[in-house]
């Protein structure tokens, strides 16, 4: 029977054809496990994972393979995008017994849906030390039939120690001046000096650090921060890590030089990457920077917009090679025999040069990813350089093109619309915050219920049936309050305060914690809990950052102190882990500095100056908001007039004002903003 036909998630539509009996995550799952005495097989994974593509082709395609799970197993498939919840209990177990985690992910059930036996992938035939997966399956099957009470032994003992770890919020404090500064100092010690980021390999974007260190400098003046953050950019920016194509950035690194990437490109990523790049320039200038930013939201709009007018989550690392084989990064490596033939070989000559294509290669098979080592070669000659690269990605066109992974996810839209509105708004590129609206108006018509709750998901402009998460609900409400300020309108700004509610009602708990699912969400072996950041941020302090604004903005007492107790945790994390709570740390800044409220009142052209000057605030977390004088769109506008008849802008901390100014440069002073040309 093919249950997952009718799915939403594109992961699932790929094994809807498998001869494995899979089932999706639902209790009568569970129940035919429990009525025909086996156990579940639950394999986690999702659309643009290649090792889940590669398990998938090696097993759940052989048939031998399948009939064994479908007579002694239950088989689930569940999308780790779609169910973040289930896939964060099972991860926490895995890791807990193993060590490590990664996808797909195995796990062994019982009917009670608790984990007796795990693992990630496993091979066809046992190699480097690793079971077959064969092996795997005929080892469990003979433990659940003649060791029964054991299994069900070992399955309690691990809910147990689960349910038993509780986290501490760390009390209602904010991290203060001393506990930033250890957060940096920490950061120094694990920065790498010779290639930029932070540890060593598989190096991953640290988006959210970057936020930290630039939003460190803009409050304290600390030049250290800063010069992390901008040759962390750089480095990534004119690596392997970077489409220096087609723009967009891959998910990691497989060396700590940003020479070949984990080719999948993720919505998440780009946008939070593409924030930080404009963010750099913001405060720096940096000619580099502002292209990236554009590119980057080019590319998102170009190769991940949907019909529906939100964001697909995915390319894939995997692509026809041209001989109908699959092959990791097919779509993007090229030889030096392949520069010539579309290029000719004077010009692919110089190419080599500019991207750094060798004979020997930097990936597989001879062939080179794109990296532009050497900014000055490509300066003295542009025009050649330009052309190069045009015809280069026109002829990248006729290649296989990757899978898309075209579900919408609502956190990663929200960061997706903080990223283009803010762009669009530096840039002078008003196409990019219509594409912010658009996707904004989808989240509102299909994810968000007459109850005001989230759907985690849609397809085709349909919403899926997972209930959102902590970090949907803090990541839509971030996109939106950032929108709000872009736009002036401040319905968005409404509706960042429904979802926020919803966080206050439904997701926390005593002394600042938060839960990443709500109350009354579907009950599993743990009510998943983690502060601490992935590839992006966590639901905990992506909804403390919201929180924060809106109270900036709405003057909230409710919405600060909540805000105030989620970043506890913080305070206790951050001098010990500061890679891993970047965005912690980020709001921490922002709660620090106030956040700055900016007002600015008046129509035309010189509201339209103050305005752009306080949208390029450097001022940790500044929000902004503008209108006429008088006008109700705003609560920050309430009560503020015109200077002599002239538009004004208001600096204000906690609606504390300063003298009103009308003088651009004077906002820019107070702002630690530049006056920059869009």
């Amino acid at each position: 029977m093919n249950r997952l036909a009718g799915m939403t998630s594109p992961y699932l539509l790929q094994h809807a054809d498998n001869p494995v009996d899979w089932w999706p995550w639902k209790p009568e799952a569970f129940e035919e496990a429990r009525r025909r005495g086996v156990p579940v097989l639950l394999s986690v994974g999702y659309s643009a994972c290649h090792w889940c593509h590669v398990m998938a082709h090696e097993s759940f395609e052989d048939d031998a393979t399948a009939a064994y799970m479908n007579e002694h197993f239950v088989s689930v498939k569940v999308d780790r995008e779609e169910r973040p919840d289930v896939d964060a209990v099972y991860m926490e177990a895995v890791q807990a017994a193993t060590g490590h985690g990664g996808w797909p992910m195995t796990v062994f059930l019982d009917a009670d849906a608790r984990p007796f036996y795990f693992g990630t992938y496993f091979p066809p035939e046992p190699r480097s030390g690793m079971p077959s997966f064969s092996q795997v399956l005929e080892g469990v099957t003979a433990a659940w039939r003649d060791r029964r009470d054991e299994v069900a032994e070992v399955a309690g003992r691990i809910v147990g120690e689960l349910s038993g770890r509780s986290l501490a919020s760390g009390g209602a404090t904010p991290p203060g001046e001393s506990e930033l500064a250890q957060a940096l100092l920490g950061l120094t010690r694990d920065f790498d000096e010779r290639h930029a980021g932070f540890g060593g390999a598989p190096k991953f974007p640290p988006s959210m650090v970057l936020e930290f260190l630039l939003r460190h400098h803009a409050r304290t003046g600390a030049e250290g921060a800063l010069q992390m953050a901008a040759d962390t950019c750089e480095a990534m920016a004119r690596g392997g890590l970077y489409d220096q194509l087609g723009g967009g950035f891959a998910r990691y690194s497989v060396d700590r030089g940003w020479v070949v990437p984990h080719f999948e490109k993720m919505l998440y990523d780009n946008a939070l990457l593409c924030r930080v790049y404009a963010h750099l320039w913001r405060a720096t200038g940096s000619e580099l920077a502002r292209r990236i930013a554009v590119e980057t939201a080019d590319f998102m709009v170009r190769e991940l917009r949907t019909p529906e007018g939100g964001f697909a989550s995915a390319l894939d690392a995997d692509s026809d090679d041209g001989s109908g084989a699959h092959a990791e990064g097919a779509y993007y490596v090229w030889s030096p025999a392949q520069l010539a033939e579309v290029l000719g070989e004077d010009d692919a000559e110089f190419a080599a040069g500019l991207f750094g294509v060798t004979p020997e290669g930097t990936f597989e098979h001879g062939t080179s990813v794109l990296q532009l080592p050497d900014g000055e070669e490509e300066a003295k000659d542009a025009e050649r350089a330009a052309r190069v690269r045009e015809q280069l990605l026109a002829a990248r066109d006729r290649r296989p093109r990757p899978g898309r992974d075209d579900k919408v996810v609502a956190a990663w839209n929200g960061l997706a619309i903080a990223a283009l509105a803010e762009t669009g708004a530096y840039f002078a590129r008003p196409d990019l915050v219509e594409r912010a609206t658009e996707a904004a108006d989808l989240l509102v018509r299909v994810h968000l219920d007459e109850t005001t709750r989230l759907h985690r998901t849609s397809r085709d402009g349909t919403s899926g049936a997972s209930a959102g998460v902590l970090e949907d609900y803090g990541d839509v409400a971030e996109g939106f309050v950032a929108l709000a300020s872009v736009t002036g309108e401040g319905v968005w700004l409404e509706f960042a305060g429904l979802l926020l509610d919803g966080v206050l009602d439904r997701f926390a708990g005593e002394d600042g914690a938060l839960y990443d699912t709500a109350d009354d969400g579907e009950r599993l072996i743990r009510r998943p809990q983690d502060p601490t950041d992935n590839a992006t941020p966590s639901g905990w302090t992506a909804a403390a950052g919201a929180l924060l604004s809106y109270a900036a903005h709405t003057a909230s007492t409710r919405h600060r102190a909540a805000a105030e107790g989620a970043l506890g945790v913080v305070r206790a994390l951050g001098p010990r882990v500061p890679r891993f709570v970047g965005w912690g740390l980020a709001v921490a800044e922002a709660a620090l500095d106030g956040p700055r409220e900016v007002a600015v009142v008046g129509e035309g052209r010189a509201a339209g100056q103050l305005r752009r000057v306080a949208l390029l605030a450097t001022a940790p977390g500044a929000v902004v908001a503008a209108g006429a004088a008088g006008s109700d769109e705003f609560p920050l506008l309430a009560d503020r007039p015109l200077v002599s008849g002239e538009p004004a802008a208001y600096v204000c901390r906690h609606f504390v004002c300063e003298a009103p100014t009308s003088d651009p440069d004077a906002l820019a002073t107070a702002l630690g903003s530049g006056r920059r040309d869009g």
